[in-house]
């Protein structure tokens, strides 16, 4: 099979990319050749970017395309038009974040969509990313419909992950002594590590499937308390978890999700539980979260030169953590 990806060198493009090539496939990769020029120096690279400069694309045809990058509707849309006549079928990487009602357990495919006051923004923040990515969605399946693999992912973590959201767990603890931990160890959690995620994208395309997939994991309901728990098995730690409630930590100003990862108030945690059983009949699989942890700790010591050093880009500063720490005992 020939795929065209449109990224392909950062995180779970790059692991696209090894996935395709370990199926035997033909990959081609269109970006705009600054961010890890030197990955997949075997594959074909087409160098333009998406906001006019799609003319390397001209001429040529793929069975498949698999689009990493899109954010922004007007460019999607000219993306799709650009290839609706040269690929047979598109997977386009969205998110679960487009789901307008954050407080339900349980959502599925159906559910309720997020919607933009102005559908002209183009600039990307916390507010406009879950209404763009149902516009880009809405652009890819005008112009190929019924031909549109739209994955709803969810946090996508492993390694080379450059957000470092679930990176931080793993090192932290790790590093051992107390440890903030959020809410309560039922907290539900939802990751995938982006290997099962590209695997199983590349098997969709390969079958030319098409619809909408919330895309995330595992395929059983895990929680902050098992993930922890994880992580010190894998790493040998002694770390002692001090279990902290939602309100201690919104009286304190905690940011949800970015000071410390993965925590979302229960009452809007739901997009930490969405319903994941159209991915898993089509064949989702997941290897063992202890892997995933193992994985990311042996790539952060690589990345950083130290295995148990927090030099991440999100998580909790030492000094804040400490602090409210102390600030939990003297409540």
């Amino acid at each position: 099979m020939k795929i065209l990806i449109l990224g392909g060198t950062r995180f779970l493009g790059r692991h696209i990319v090894e996935a395709a090539l370990a199926q035997g496939h033909e990959v081609t990769l269109f970006n705009r050749g600054t961010t890890n020029p030197d990955l997949f120096l075997q594959v074909e690279k087409l160098v333009g970017n998406r906001d006019g400069g799609l003319s390397a694309l001209k001429g040529r045809r793929w069975d498949v395309a698999v689009d990493t990058c899109g954010y922004v509707p007007r460019l999607v849309r000219a993306s799709v038009e650009q290839l609706a006549t040269s690929v047979e079928h598109y997977t386009f990487i969205s998110s679960i974040s487009v789901y307008a009602d954050t407080t339900t357990y349980g959502i599925d495919e159906s559910a309720e969509l997020l919607t933009l006051a102005d559908e002209t923004v183009e600039e990307v923040t916390g507010q406009t990313y879950g209404g763009l990515k149902v516009l880009c969605e809405n652009a890819a399946e005008e112009v190929m419909p019924g031909r549109v693999l739209h994955v709803r992912s969810g946090l996508i973590v492993g390694p080379h992950d450059p957000t470092d959201r679930f990176t931080y767990w793993p090192v932290r603890v790790a590093m051992g002594g107390e440890i903030l931990a959020p809410a309560g160890p039922e907290m539900a959690v939802q990751v995938i590590d982006a290997r099962d995620q590209a695997a199983w994208i590349i098997r969709m395309a390969e079958a030319r499937k098409a619809g909408v997939y919330n895309v995330t994991g595992p395929d059983y309901p895990l929680t902050m308390g098992k993930l922890l728990e994880t992580c010190l098995d894998v790493s040998g730690s002694q770390a002692s978890l001090t279990w902290v409630t939602d309100e201690f930590l919104l009286e304190h100003d905690v940011t949800p999700y970015t000071e410390l990862p993965l925590w979302i108030p229960h009452t809007y945690n739901g997009m930490q539980a969405v319903k994941v059983q159209k991915a898993l009949d089509a064949g989702l699989s997941f290897r063992p979260l202890a892997d995933t942890v193992r994985d990311t700790l042996a790539w952060n010591a690589q990345r950083t030169g130290d295995a148990t050093g927090l030099k991440l880009n999100a998580g909790m500063l030492q000094d804040r953590e400490a602090a409210l720490l102390d600030a939990w005992k003297r409540r």
